[in-house]
C-alpha cells in the first residue's frame, strides 16, 4: 500500500513541477493550439505539448520507486518484461501524437500508427478474449477485437477532447475506477500499472481545467486512450468471466458513446468518418446554454455513475449484469433526445413509419426508368416510358416537344419544372402543389430525366452522323 501511495504522490507531484516546464518549451517552439471560433473557442493561443509532462512523470515515478526498494519494486521488477513489450506500442502512440502536435498527420496515418501499435500490444500480452460471457474460439478473433477495442478508445478519449479537463478528468474517472477495481480484487501488479498514471492526471487537471494554460495535445489524449483501453482489457481478463467487458465499457461509457454516435451521423449524412465538425456531445451540451466548467461537471458526475456501476459489478462478480445494461441503454436513449441528434430521429422515422420502404420503390422505380429510356428504343418509345413512370414521382402531367411535334399528358396545372435540350426541344413536368411521391425528391426523377435524354439525343446524332 505504501508504494501505491509514493508511485500516486511522485506522479502527482512531478506532473505539477513538469507541466509549467513543457507548456514554456511549447512556447518557445510555438507548438500551440490556435483558436479558430468555429471548433476552438478559446480567446488565445493555448500550448498542446501536455502529453509530456504525464509521461514523463509516470516512468519518471517508477523509475523512484525502484530506487527507494520499496517492496513492491520486487514485483515491478517481475513484471518488467511484460512493461518491456508494451514499452514499443506506447512509444508509437506516444509518438503519432506528438508528430500530429507539431505537423499534423492525416487522419488515415494516425490510424495505421494505432492499429500498429495494438497489435504489438497484442503479441505483448493485452488481450480481449470474453465479451458477453463468450469466449473467442480463434487468435485472429481475439486479436481483431482487441484492436477494434483498443482503437476506439485511444480515439474515444482523442474526440472528447474537446472543452477544458474533460478529457483529463474522463480519464482520471476511469483509471481511478480501475485502480478501486484492482485493489478489491488484489490485483497489486494492475493497482500498480494505474496509481501514476492516476497521480499525474490529478497533477496535470490543476493547469488543463477551465480557464486551460496547457492541453493534453494528441501525444496526451491518444496515449491516454491507449493505456485506458490496454487496462481495460487487462481488467476484462481478471473480473468474473461472465463480467466481461461490462464493467470497461461503463466506466468509458461518456467517450465511447460519442465515438460511436460521430461515426454514425457522419455515415448517414453520407460525411467522411474523419472528417471534424461541432456535433460531439460537449459541442451538443455548449450549444444549449452550458458554460464549459459546468459541462465538464456535468459529464463528471455521468462519469461519477458509470464508475460506480462498474465497481457494483465488479463486486458482484456480474450479477444483475442485465438489469445494469437496461439502466445505462435507457438512459443513453434519454439523453440522446435531451441532445438532439436530427440524424437519428430521422432514420428512426424513416424505419418505422414505412419511409424507408417508399424510398426503396422509387429508387427501383427509377433504375428501372432509366434501364428503360437508355435501350434501344425510338423517342415515341421513351414518351410512353416518362407517362408511365412520372406519377411515381409526384408529377401530374407532361408536355412533350421534339423536332416541331408537341405531345401532352395529364393535367397542366401547379408547378412546372422544363428541361431544355438545345437543337431539340423540351420537356416540361408538371406537378400539383402539396402533391406527394413515393419517399423521393421530385428533383432526382428531373435530373434523370435530364440526364438520360441528353444520353439518348447523343447516341441519335452519333447515328445520325455516321
Amino acid at each position: 500500500m505504501y508504494s501505491l501511495l509514493f508511485l500516486g504522490f511522485v506522479s502527482f507531484a512531478l506532473t505539477l513541477f513538469l507541466t509549467p516546464l513543457v507548456r514554456n518549451l511549447a512556447w518557445r517552439f510555438g507548438i500551440v493550439d490556435q483558436p479558430d471560433q468555429q471548433r476552438k473557442f478559446h480567446s488565445a493561443p493555448i500550448p498542446r505539448l501536455g502529453g509530456v509532462a504525464i509521461v514523463v512523470a509516470v516512468f519518471a515515478a517508477y523509475g523512484l520507486l525502484l530506487a527507494v526498494r520499496f517492496s513492491s519494486g520486487a514485483i515491478v521488477g517481475e513484471d518488467l518484461p511484460l512493461v518491456l513489450r508494451l514499452l514499443p506500442a506506447l512509444a508509437i502512440v506516444f509518438g503519432i501524437g506528438l508528430m500530429d502536435d507539431i505537423v499534423n498527420l492525416r487522419p488515415w496515418q494516425k490510424l495505421a500508427g494505432e492499429v500498429v501499435a495494438t497489435i504489438l500490444a497484442w503479441f505483448g500480452g493485452v488481450h480481449v478474449s470474453v465479451v458477453a460471457g463468450y469466449s473467442f474460439p480463434s487468435v485472429a478473433a481475439s486479436l481483431a477485437v482487441t484492436v477494434l477495442w483498443i482503437v476506439t478508445c485511444t480515439n474515444a478519449i482523442n474526440l472528447i477532447d474537446g472543452v477544458d479537463g474533460l478529457a483529463t478528468g474522463v480519464s482520471i474517472f476511469a483509471a481511478l475506477t480501475m485502480l478501486i477495481a484492482a485493489v478489491l480484487d488484489h490485483n497489486f501488479p494492475m493497482a500498480l500499472a494505474i496509481m501514476p498514471l492516476a497521480g499525474a492526471l490529478l497533477g496535470f487537471l490543476r493547469y488543463n481545467f477551465n480557464p486551460a494554460s496547457i492541453f493534453l495535445g494528441d501525444c496526451g489524449s491518444l496515449t491516454l486512450g491507449f493505456l485506458l483501453g490496454c487496462y481495460g482489457a487487462i481488467w476484462s481478463e481478471k473480473s468474473a468471466t461472465l463480467l466481461g467487458m461490462t464493467a470497461p465499457l461503463l466506466v468509458l461509457a461518456v467517450p465511447l458513446m460519442d465515438v460511436g454516435l460521430a461515426i454514425v451521423r457522419r455515415f448517414i449524412r453520407g460525411q467522411p468518418i474523419f472528417a471534424a465538425d461541432r456535433a460531439h456531445i460537449h459541442h451538443k451540451l455548449l450549444s444549449r446554454g452550458l458554460t464549459p466548467r459546468r459541462l465538464v461537471l456535468v459529464i463528471y458526475a455521468i462519469c461519477s455513475i458509470g464508475a460506480t456501476a462498474s465497481i457494483l459489478l465488479t463486486i458482484n462478480h456480474g450479477r444483475n449484469r442485465g438489469f445494469v445494461i437496461v439502466l445505462v441503454c435507457l438512459a443513453a436513449w434519454l439523453g440522446l433526445q435531451h441532445l438532439g441528434y436530427n440524424e437519428f430521429s430521422v432514420a428512426g422515422r424513416m424505419v418505422l413509419g414505412g419511409d424507408l420502404r417508399s424510398v426503396i420503390s422509387a429508387q427501383l422505380a427509377l433504375e428501372a426508368f432509366e434501364h428503360e429510356v437508355k435501350a434501344d428504343i425510338t423517342l415515341q418509345q421513351c414518351w410512353d416510358v416518362v407517362c408511365q413512370t412520372c406519377p411515381l414521382f409526384g408529377f401530374s402531367g407532361i408536355i412533350f416537344h421534339f423536332d416541331d411535334t408537341t405531345q401532352q399528358w395529364g393535367i397542366n396545372t401547379g408547378w412546372q419544372a422544363r428541361i431544355d435540350f438545345p437543337g431539340h426541344g423540351y420537356i416540361s413536368l408538371w406537378r400539383e402543389y402539396g402533391a406527394r411521391s413515393r419517399g423521393a425528391s421530385a428533383v432526382i426523377f428531373i435530373d434523370s430525366v435530364s440526364r438520360v435524354f441528353n444520353q439518348k439525343l447523343s447516341k441519335f446524332e452519333t447515328v445520325q452522323h455516321e
